[in-house]
C-alpha cells in the first residue's frame, strides 16, 4: 500500500484529502480514491509540482496536484504589461 495526497486549490479554499491505495496505482486512481468536489473541472494535474499524466505511477508520498483552468492568457498578460510599460 502507499499513501498519496491529493490536493485541489482554488482562490478562495483548499481541498485537500489523504488517500491509501495499492502499489502500482496510477494518478487516476487517486483522484478517483479522493473524490474531490470540483476536480472534473481540472484540466491539468501535476505530481509534486511537475506535470503528470493520468497513468503516471505513483509512489508512496507523492502529493497529486489538480490545476485549475488559467483565468488568463499569460502571454496575453505580458504583452498588456509590455504596452502599458512603454
Amino acid at each position: 500500500m502507499i499513501s498519496v495526497e491529493v490536493v485541489l486549490a482554488w482562490p478562495d479554499r483548499v481541498a485537500s484529502r489523504q488517500v491509501q491505495l495499492p502499489d502500482g496505482a496510477t494518478v487516476a486512481d487517486a483522484i478517483a480514491a479522493a473524490a474531490l468536489h470540483g476536480s472534473d473541472a481540472c484540466p491539468a494535474v501535476a505530481v509534486h509540482g511537475l506535470l503528470a499524466r493520468p497513468l503516471q505511477l505513483l509512489r508512496d508520498g507523492d502529493r497529486v496536484e489538480l490545476l485549475r483552468p488559467l483565468l488568463a492568457d499569460p502571454k496575453d498578460n505580458r504583452r498588456r504589461r509590455a504596452r502599458a510599460g512603454s
